[in-house]
């Protein structure tokens, strides 16, 4: 089992990144504060005006490491990576089937109904954990939406058309998040979730959820990178320029679990509030400097929670189920699983 290798992250602006033997080096204003053996990193994220020697962008490439450019709030801005030697044979299948509508609805109908059931296990986590101290009507929402998100996982698990698959994704969405304000627990105003906004994000919730979202998509980017598919060609998501796809689609699974999870518990022990965000004359919502450190230590750290994997029933950290879950679309892709086996959190 491949070791689950960290992330580095750079949010320090005007920091350097250079290469000292096999090393990254960062460095502040000439003066060095850190630095890491590139064979225990897997990625470089870079926030915001961060620069990189070309050597160093070379040997990262070089050892197959992805480097990401992000604005300073986390918008994906560019990637350099080495030469893709994924297997063409797989990548030609991948293409293939996402060109034919039924083949792809049977990935997509895995993917959907594994979303909408690992947003149900979020929701019944709640009910599980604060049901007690909930007021009543938030608690039969709650009861309700997790019976709802049920059907529509069992819905798009037997869905005959991609385009009813996105249906029931669409339904399964709403439900979800017409009822996450009851998942908060912070009883500041400026904390609530009235409903999805995105570009751009307009208040503290969204905010924390889009970073959080950024950071989930390299993961699974690099992931499908790794195993030799191409991220830009999905089945659930339809080809858009500039648009990865796979990585989408990939993501669909993890949201609820990797990216909701910590934005919930962020603002329920009061790691994040309100003036960890600042609001902008065009009306969006970015989180501060500092509060970024935060977000990303308790990502990485959700990453280091050991889980059992559904499927191969072994233990493994969660930030290496991206990867697994990436090899187990290859391997249906390939023909040696009958059907793609989707994550289904407990």
């Amino acid at each position: 089992m491949r070791r689950h290798l960290n992330t580095v992250f750079i949010t320090t602006e005007g920091a350097w990144l250079r290469k000292d033997g096999a090393n990254i080096v960062v460095e502040v204003e000439r003066r060095e504060i850190g630095r890491v053996p590139v064979h225990l990193v897997g990625g470089v994220v870079c926030f915001g005006r961060v620069g990189v020697s070309p050597p160093l962008m070379g040997y990262l490439a070089e050892q197959g490491v992805a480097l990401s450019f992000l604005s300073e709030h986390g918008r994906f801005l560019a990637r350099v990576e080495g030469p893709q030697s994924g297997n063409v044979l797989l990548r030609r299948r991948q293409y293939r089937l996402a060109d034919d509508d039924p083949s792809g609805a049977v990935i997509a109908r895995a993917i959907v109904a594994a979303k909408a059931s690992n947003q149900r296990a979020v929701v019944r986590r709640a009910l599980r954990d604060h049901g007690s101290a909930l007021p009543a009507e938030a608690g039969a929402r709650l009861d309700d939406a997790q019976r709802r998100l049920a059907d529509a996982a069992r819905l798009a698990a037997t869905a005959a058309t991609l385009e009813a698959v996105r249906g029931h994704e669409g339904d399964a969405a709403g439900t979800y998040f017409a009822v996450f304000d009851h998942l908060i627990r912070s009883d500041h105003p400026d904390m609530t979730f009235t409903g999805r906004s995105r570009r751009p994000p307009r208040d503290p919730c969204n905010a924390l959820l889009s970073f959080l979202y950024a950071l989930l998509g390299h993961d699974c980017r690099s992931a499908l990178e790794t195993v030799g598919l191409d991220p830009q060609v999905g089945f659930l998501h339809r080809d858009r320029p500039g648009r990865a796809g796979l990585a989408l689609d990939l993501m669909e699974e993890f949201r609820p679990i990797l990216a909701d999870r910590v934005a919930l518990s962020l603002i329920n022990r009061q790691q994040v509030g309100p003036s960890d965000f600042t609001r902008e004359e065009t009306g969006a919502t970015l989180l501060g400097d500092e509060a970024r450190k935060t977000v990303l230590a308790a990502y990485q750290e959700r990453k280091r929670d050991s889980i059992t994997h559904p499927f191969l029933n072994e233990r493994l950290s969660f930030g290496l189920v991206p990867l697994i879950q990436a090899r187990l679309l290859a391997r249906h892709l390939r023909g040696d699983l009958d059907g793609y086996p989707p994550f289904l959190w407990k």
